[in-house]
């Protein structure tokens, strides 16, 4: 800033205490705020701090951060999904899994105790997810019949954003029913008495098996009114406090991320290298040999 001539009182200084993930409130926000205007910003930040105010004063009870956080612990811990898929019911929550990715995965995928002793139990879920409308036909084929077992967060806005009630009914009825399927599956007896099967005869009957669907799935739905900037804040809030707190359970350190930083010195320091044998061969298979060798990989 003093190279490009910035006076003090025009700067907007960045806290050194607060990683990137959580910094969407911070001055590294005013992007945002000049994107979508200072209504929308305020908005939003006014939604988070509904959501921080509940997350400090609500009962334990009633508490949504507190309450995600401990299903989390239990699907982790107890369940045995060390997988968690994040689900949202609307287009424009379509980067919602990539964003708490970074949230979840960079603040508690770690393998040592605040006091710098070994953690004797998982600590934090692969997360993962894509827009539920997409990956109803796709991966959720994993998810209702798959060996590995999934935790998953449907999150959907109540009113369309089309305004049209039966937009909504239809989206609500696939979460609710995706859901319901998840928990309670559908056993051998409940497929041998569809009338389909039964009419299909015994090569219906032989296909049985396949249509078996065990449940036991867990999931949640995070329902709210209408996809606004204040609701996008309260939403963002919510799992921030949930990933808190299951750190706290677990008394790791959500804040660093030594593990990403490994890989950056690492490159910096492979570039010079890489660089030199790059310049050395006289095409793109050659180059990548070179380089390879240099990184000690061939």
């Amino acid at each position: 800033m003093d190279a490009f001539g910035i006076p003090d009182d025009a700067r907007f200084p960045m806290w050194d205490w607060v990683g990137g993930r959580y910094s969407l409130w911070s001055a590294v926000g005013l992007a945002l705020e000049l994107a979508v205007g200072s209504v929308h910003f305020d908005a939003l930040l006014g939604g988070a701090h509904a959501m921080d105010q509940h997350a400090l004063t609500a009962p334990l009870e009633a508490n949504l951060p507190a309450l995600m956080a401990l299903f989390s612990i239990w699907n982790t811990h107890y369940v045995g999904c060390h997988s968690h898929a994040i689900l949202p019911y609307a287009e424009r929550l379509h980067r919602l899994p990539a964003y708490l990715q970074q949230l979840t995965m960079e603040s508690n995928g770690k393998r040592v105790r605040l006091d710098g002793s070994a953690v004797e139990y998982p600590t934090g879920a692969v997360l993962w997810g894509e827009a539920g409308n997409n990956g109803q036909h796709s991966f959720f084929q994993l998810l209702h019949q798959g060996t590995h077992r999934v935790a998953a967060d449907f999150v959907v806005p109540y009113e369309s954003p089309s305004g049209r009630v039966e937009d909504s009914v239809l989206t609500l009825s696939n979460v609710f029913a995706q859901a319901n399927g998840l928990a309670r599956g559908r056993s051998l007896a409940e497929v041998l008495v569809d009338p389909k099967v039964q009419a299909g005869g015994a090569a219906a009957a032989a296909l049985a098996p396949h249509r078996v669907h065990p449940g036991g799935r867990p999931s949640s739905i995070i329902g709210f009114g209408r996809l606004d900037p204040a609701a996008l804040g309260q939403l963002v809030a919510l799992y921030e406090h949930r990933t808190y707190l299951e750190s706290r359970f677990w008394g790791i350190n959500p804040f660093d991320q030594w593990g990403v930083e490994l890989g950056k010195t690492q490159a910096v320091g492979l570039v010079p290298a890489l660089a030199a044998a790059a310049t050395q061969a006289p095409d793109a298979v050659g180059r990548l040999r070179a380089s390879l060798d240099a990184a000690g990989l061939g």
